[in-house]
């Protein structure tokens, strides 16, 4: 691992922390709801856009690995929130709230994986 790695990681990290603040606080704000939609929000995004980009640089083997780094591991590393939802699905099951745990459990996971199958379908039709 070389230094720009680290700093792709870090300066994607950073950019990837703030849109998951952004969007999960105007999801919230807007869509207020028992289930943490913010987090659903954050997972489905990320998810649909892993699915793009892993497309792309398959399409576009030339790009810098680095580029590559900052975007996957670092700006969507932080924007998604698996260990968020691990949480607040257990706080759900935790207060009782069964339906909601195991429909915001649902959600995230076959929804991330819908979407981030979307997006890379997506790419790769419409770049032919």
């Amino acid at each position: 691992m070389n230094t720009l790695t680290i700093i792709a990681v870090a300066s994607g990290g950073a950019l990837g922390a703030t849109f998951r603040l952004l969007i999960n606080g105007m999801v919230n704000k807007h869509f207020i709801h028992t289930l943490p939609l913010g987090t659903l929000a954050v997972n489905l995004l990320g998810s649909f856009m892993i699915g793009m980009l892993f497309a792309y640089f398959h399409l576009n083997t030339a790009l810098s690995p680095h580029l590559k780094t900052f975007l996957i591991t670092g700006i969507l590393g932080a924007l998604t929130t698996y260990s968020t939802f691990a949480i607040e699905s257990f706080f759900l099951l935790e207060a009782g709230e069964y339906t909601h745990a195991f429909a915001n459990m649902a959600l995230n996971l076959f929804g991330t994986i819908l979407l981030a199958g979307i997006g890379y379908l997506f790419i790769l039709n419409f770049t032919k």
